[in-house]
């Protein structure tokens, strides 16, 4: 019988950013941040005596970040010492808040809201009831989490979207089978990259031409089905809003096409902007003129 978790129970990790996300100056991009919520989130797993190598051996199960939303209030850099918090709220979702201490405060740099699931593996060596404190966690497969998911007929592309197309690699997945969480929030990283250098306004050019930088203050990234290793996935970003002239809202879909249909694999949103790194407004937002707007929402296409 399936059981849900005791009362919240919380675990606090204490790590630092990998030196790969500072990319510009010190200051460590949101993938990271979002690598860190997963590594806090393996921690609460073995806080509760089953880490995510005796889960698979000895039940059968892979832990499976499914869906991560994040708001970034606050910069980090590279040297943080980051406090990591995790909290069962209820059946699968959990609770992330990451802090640093600066001028003897803390300062919350994420707070964030996970689902996690633990599936059945099929190429598991040994399979078992899961652990009884963890047995709410459970899940046959991945659309007992996430629901249905029903194909399209054609990919939703637009004026204001690009299309990428890119194969499924082995390093973006795990349990020998399918793209996991991180694989997708790279997908993402990628992607917006992507769209920027179609746009013309790429991320080296804005940075040599305008001092802007990039700044990401949410983003969300959800798994919808499995994506396979080696299939091809097709990736819709679609900026869908500028927000005060300073921000815009882009959308990513995934797809991987089966018998003629396009079926959803996963979807992200972020919120995107810029931020002046040299001169007297440095630190400050760029407001992003007429013209860049016009190219992010596609009106000269």
């Amino acid at each position: 019988m399936t059981t849900t978790l005791a009362a919240p129970a919380t675990a606090t990790q204490v790590a630092r950013p990998r030196y790969e996300g500072a990319n510009i100056r010190t200051w460590i991009g949101f993938k990271h941040f979002m690598y860190l919520v997963e590594e806090a989130v393996l921690d609460w797993l073995r806080e509760q005596g089953h880490g995510a190598r005796e889960l698979f051996h000895s039940h059968g199960l892979g832990v499976e970040i499914v869906d991560c939303s994040v708001q970034l209030p606050a910069v980090l850099e590279v040297d943080d010492e980051v406090r990591a918090q995790v909290t069962h709220v209820t059946g699968r979702r959990f609770t992330v808040q990451l802090v640093v201490r600066r001028d003897d405060r803390d300062v919350v740099v994420l707070r964030g809201k996970v689902t996690v699931a633990l599936l059945v593996e099929a190429d598991a060596p040994h399979r078992a009831d899961a652990p009884e404190r963890l047995a709410g966690l459970a899940a046959a497969d991945l659309t007992e989490v996430t629901g249905p998911v029903e194909p399209r007929t054609e990919l939703p592309t637009g004026p204001a979207s690009l299309l990428w197309s890119w194969r499924a690699p082995y390093f973006y997945c795990h349990f020998s089978d399918r793209v996991q969480h991180s694989g997708f929030v790279r997908c993402l990283e990628e992607v917006v990259d992507r769209f920027l250098a179609d746009r013309d306004i790429s991320v080296g050019r804005m940075l040599r031409e305008r001092s802007w930088i990039p700044v990401v203050s949410r983003a969300r990234v959800r798994l919808l089905a499995p994506a396979h290793m080696e299939e091809t996935v097709h990736t819709v970003f679609t900026v869908t809003d500028v927000l005060r002239g300073t921000m815009f809202d882009g959308r990513m879909d995934c797809f991987v096409e089966r018998d003629g249909a396009f079926w959803p694999v996963a979807t992200a949103t972020i919120l995107h902007g810029y931020a002046i790194s040299r001169g007297p407004q440095a630190g400050s937002l760029a407001e992003l003129d007429p013209e860049v707007c016009a190219i992010l929402l596609g009106a000269d296409r």
